[in-house]
C-alpha cells in the first residue's frame, strides 16, 4: 500500500480548491460493470491533480520521464515516424504519449473526464478520447505499438483475456504491445487514496497468468521485468505479436476467465478486500 504522508502532504490544493484529505475506509467493491466504471472514472476525475500535479516532472511515486522513456525505447528506434500508435489508458498523456507523440501519430484512451481533458491541452499533436479501456473498439489491424501502463489493472480482471484478443487484432503484424499489469493477484479498494476523498479499485492477475495469455495470443514475449514500487510492484511484458499466425478465438463468456470452461465469475462481490492467508496476494502500491 502508498505509505501514509504527513498531514501536510494530504493537504495538497487542487485548482478546483477543495483539499486533498483521506475519507475512513471500507468501502465495498462494486456489484456491477457500471457501478465499477462510474467509481473508477470519478476516482481519477478527483484525484487527478493529486497523482501529478502541475507543471510537475513526475508523478506521486517519482517516477520520471527517464523511467518511461526507457520503456518505451525499443518502440521509439524501431517504428518509421508517422506509424500509428495506441496508448491505453493514456491519462494525462504526460509522459508516454507525449514521448511517443514526437514520433507518431498517438490515439490515447481514458475513463477520466479529467484526464482526457489535462492530456489534451498537455500532448495537443495528440488524438485523446473518452471510453472504457474494455468496451472501446478499434477496427482490425489499426495500430502498428500499443501501449498500456498502469491502466488495466483499473479493469475488472474477469475481462482482460478479452481486452488482450482485442489487442491482438488492433495490431499489425509484428506490432508491438507494451504493458505494464500486476505482479501478484490482488483485486481490492483503498480509500484515501494518494491521500485523497478517492476510494481507487484495482483488479488484476499474477505475472504467470498475464504471460500465458499473451503467449496464447500469438505474443512473442521480448522481454520481462518486475518494475518494485513501495513494498509490492508490477510486472512489464514487452512483446510482439508473431507476423503471420493465426489468431486464436477468444474465451467466450460462458467460460472461465482462465479457459478451463468454468463458469465465468461476475464482478467482484460487495464486500472488504482481503488478503488470502499466507500473504501471496499483495495491493499494488499504486495506479496509472
Amino acid at each position: 500500500m502508498v505509505a501514509r504522508r504527513s498531514e501536510r502532504t494530504r493537504r495538497l490544493l487542487s485548482p478546483a480548491g477543495s483539499y486533498c484529505v483521506p475519507r475512513r475506509r471500507g468501502t465495498a467493491l462494486p456489484r456491477s460493470r457500471t457501478s465499477w466504471n462510474k467509481a473508477v472514472r470519478s476516482g481519477w476525475n478527483r484525484a487527478s491533480y493529486c497523482y501529478r500535479g502541475r507543471g510537475t516532472g513526475t508523478d506521486a511515486f517519482g517516477h520520471l520521464e527517464g523511467h518511461y522513456r526507457r520503456w518505451l525505447t525499443p518502440v521509439l528506434s524501431s517504428l518509421p515516424r508517422g506509424a500509428p500508435v495506441l496508448d491505453l489508458g493514456s491519462g494525462t498523456g504526460v509522459p508516454a504519449a507525449r514521448l511517443l507523440s514526437r514520433r507518431f501519430r498517438v490515439t490515447g484512451v481514458d475513463i477520466s473526464d479529467t484526464q482526457v481533458r489535462r492530456a489534451r491541452r498537455l500532448v495537443p499533436q495528440a488524438r485523446f478520447v473518452r471510453a472504457d479501456l474494455a468496451s472501446v473498439e478499434f477496427p482490425r489491424e489499426s495500430f502498428e505499438a500499443v501501449v498500456s501502463l498502469y491502466s488495466l489493472i483499473h479493469v475488472p480482471r474477469t475481462e482482460h483475456r478479452a481486452l488482450l484478443a482485442r489487442v491482438a487484432r488492433w495490431l499489425r503484424p509484428g506490432g508491438w504491445f507494451l504493458a505494464i499489469v500486476g505482479h501478484s493477484a490482488y483485486e481490492g479498494v483503498e480509500e484515501g487514496w494518494l491521500g485523497s476523498d478517492v476510494a481507487m479499485l484495482w483488479s488484476h492477475y499474477g505475472a504467470a497468468t498475464y504471460r500465458r495469455w499473451l503467449r496464447a495470443e500469438g505474443f512473442r514475449i521480448l522481454r520481462e521485468e518486475f518494475v518494485p514500487e513501495g513494498d509490492s510492484g508490477h510486472q512489464l511484458f514487452l512483446s510482439r505479436l508473431a507476423p503471420g499466425r493465426e489468431r486464436p478465438v477468444a474465451p467466450s463468456a460462458t467460460r472461465g476467465a482462465d479457459g478451463s470452461g468454468r463458469r465465468r465469475p461476475g464482478l467482484p462481490r460487495p464486500s472488504r478486500a482481503r488478503r488470502p492467508r499466507g500473504g501471496r496476494e499483495r495491493p499494488p502500491s499504486r495506479s496509472a
